[in-house]
């Protein structure tokens, strides 16, 4: 059996502000920054990089306006300039946005643009696909509909979390118990994204014992990962495995399902990080 971490790396790592009390909630924010993010495809020899009044560099899109660079889309035209992020980060904005402007490739193929408000999250090239967060969370809705987060941890953390570049959900179903052998199992899943490109589509399916307050998975058996690139037609990947359909299939011989009436008891939280 296996020790499943990805939980408990996510729990360290996300500020206050990504954690989410509730499936719901995450989907109305995520629901919300979509209606309000725009993409926009430009020629290179359209933009024009500038200094702002705060001596940051900021992007000029023509029309639309200007929009202020984040550190993720910072970084991703910095590697499309084939310019070190740390240098251009060592001179002046006047000078950061002069290097930036003679090294970002030219030509007629366009750039694509993620912006929200007068932000702008992304920089992509024309063969990037977008899966929204909000698209996902509804199928896997639908798709696992018995599943809950975690109990929260001793942060107050659900296992559900989103930020600025990247996705994260943690659930389980609290009443599909089974028994294998002498042992007793219940499915869960995690499922990531970002509609950034700063992380693939994925989700790794699992049955499992025991869950502790620092979210780490003890004793799992027929974990199972699927992940695919955000190229192509990437939202196909939603009619592919589902939680409830890969758990049910991984599922060992003759089980019996059993069901507690105390999900606390099924949360197993016996063992400690």
């Amino acid at each position: 059996m296996a020790t499943l971490m990805l939980a408990h790396r996510e729990l360290y790592k996300r500020s206050p502000d990504e954690r989410f009390p509730s499936l719901d909630g995450l989907i109305d924010y995520c629901r919300e920054q979509q209606r309000e993010s725009r993409d926009l495809w430009k020629p290179p020899g359209q933009l024009q990089l500038a200094e702002d009044d705060f001596g940051q560099v900021q992007l000029r899109t023509g029309s639309e306006g200007s929009f202020r660079l984040n550190d993720w889309s910072f970084s991703q035209l910095c590697r499309l300039s084939m310019v070190s992020k740390d240098t251009v980060n060592r001179v002046s904005g006047d000078t950061a946005s002069r290097v930036l402007r003679e090294t970002m490739p030219q030509g007629d193929r366009p750039l694509q643009l993620l912006t929200t408000g007068d932000r702008l999250r992304s920089m992509h090239g024309v063969t990037y696909s977008r899966l929204w967060n909000a698209d996902l969370l509804a199928a896997v809705r639908e798709a696992a509909v018995d599943y809950t987060p975690r109990q929260t941890a001793f942060n107050e953390a659900t296992g559900l979390y989103c930020g600025e570049q990247d996705l994260f959900a943690f659930l389980i179903d609290p009443t599909g118990w089974i028994e294998v052998g002498e042992e007793q199992f219940a499915p869960g899943f995690f499922v990531w994204n970002s509609e950034v490109g700063k992380r693939s589509l994925g989700i790794q399916t699992f049955w499992f014992q025991k869950v502790c307050c620092n979210h780490i998975v003890w004793d799992a058996m027929d974990v199972t990962e699927f992940t695919r690139k955000h190229t192509g037609n990437v939202r196909e990947s939603l009619k592919g495995p589902t939680p409830h359909r890969t758990a049910s299939r991984q599922a060992r011989p003759a089980p019996r399902r059993i069901r507690h009436a105390d999900p606390q008891v099924d949360a197993g939280a016996t063992r400690h990080g």
